[in-house]
């Protein structure tokens, strides 16, 4: 398996979780600080959206790969 096909194989699996979840979220430490003994910590839950025509262009994106990019010239 070359670059091309791995490279088409990810993005139709990306662009297809991307179609099943709709979005994905992440948890980001923000702030820190240290007063003697004391730790604190703020930790923010984030969303992202991934729009349907990105799912939509990832698949087409990936199989136009698969398809044209194993033609050897």
């Amino acid at each position: 398996m070359n670059a091309i096909m791995g490279v088409a194989i990810a993005l139709i699996v990306a662009g297809v979780l991307g179609l099943a979840y709709g979005s994905f979220s992440f948890t980001k430490e923000t702030h820190q600080t240290k007063v003697g003994p004391i730790e604190l910590s703020v930790t923010e839950k984030q969303t992202v959206n991934v729009p349907i025509w990105a799912g939509i262009g990832a698949i087409l994106i990936g199989g136009g790969l698969l398809v044209f990019g194993s033609k050897k010239h």
